[in-house]
């Protein structure tokens, strides 16, 4: 079961410390609520973790099935690798 990371969209609070972890399977629902706090939260894009000799080459990146976007300026994303989601990103 994949790990998501989540975080209140008003901010850091001092009973969550502004960001969490849940472990959920895939067709779960997103959490809209963060259960220690009860204040709205998101699901934050985090970074897929890749262990023993993995190549993060643009490359083999795409041949793993993954996408990668690398930041082109504020606030910018943009796919340099891989098919799947959006040309680009756009984070406020």
């Amino acid at each position: 079961m994949p790990i998501y990371e989540y975080a209140p969209t008003s901010g850091p609070c001092d009973t969550c410390n502004g960001v969490f972890e849940v472990m959920q399977r895939l067709a779960d629902p997103k959490l809209t609520a963060c259960p220690r706090c009860g204040k709205a939260c998101e699901r934050r894009i985090s970074a897929v973790a890749l262990g023993g000799n993995w190549s993060l080459s643009e490359s083999k990146i795409q041949q793993s099935g993954l996408t990668q976007y690398k930041k082109v300026e504020q606030g910018v994303y943009e796919r340099t690798a891989g098919s799947g989601g959006p040309e680009r990103l756009f984070r406020d």
